[in-house]
């Protein structure tokens, strides 16, 4: 049976996103990933000009559908609180979809191959927690912290849960996802 091209491009990205996070971008080879998604080395740069482009082309491309999940049905004219349980439902459904790929961006948001498209996708990432803490704060739902704060606040936690769910350490059922997230909301709401 042939491999198409779009399958060997495929292999090559979860491959490549798989040792990215469990190895990190510096510790991984193109052999490697090569051998991970059983092609040849040179069957690499056909698709990817280096692992430089490799690694942002992955970066990228995730960072996007995990921006799309979060926009993807945005309750813009409901509650602050409505518009939260959207976002902590959506990080935890691209979490149970791409549990790789939210470490991998977790761990290499500031790595030193990123180029300016990445940073940007990233900051678009950013950019709805921020629009979210900022309408929160304007309506007085949400504490008056600077929302980089906010954003380490809820952002770096799920991450953190996210590990402990990785490592078996926590199982995601939905009485600890709903204990959780109103822990979350407890922690950046504004208490009256």
């Amino acid at each position: 049976m042939m491999i198409t091209a779009a399958n060997k491009r495929d292999s090559i990205v979860k491959s490549a996103l798989v040792l990215f996070a469990e190895r990190g971008y510096d510790a991984t080879t193109i052999p490697m990933i090569a051998a991970s998604a059983g092609v040849g080395a040179g069957t690499i740069y056909r698709y990817f000009e280096n692992k430089e482009v490799l690694g942002n082309k992955i970066f990228q491309e995730y960072l996007d559908i995990f921006t799309e999940t979060v926009k993807n049905g945005f309750p813009h004219d409901d509650s602050i609180r409505t518009q939260f349980h959207h976002i902590f439902k959506t990080m935890v459904h691209f979490t149970t979809e791409q549990d790789q790929a939210l470490y991998f961006i977790k761990i290499h948001s500031g790595a030193h191959f990123l180029n300016e498209d990445s940073h940007a996708s990233f900051q678009g990432l950013l950019n709805i927690f921020k629009n979210f803490f900022d309408s929160g704060k304007e309506k007085k739902e949400i504490k008056e912290l600077p929302s980089s704060a906010l954003i380490a606040i809820i952002y770096g936690a799920f991450l953190e849960l996210e590990r402990l769910v990785r490592i078996g350490e926590l199982e995601p059922d939905p009485k600890l996802l709903a204990d959780v997230e109103e822990s979350f909301w407890d922690a950046v709401r504004l208490h009256v």
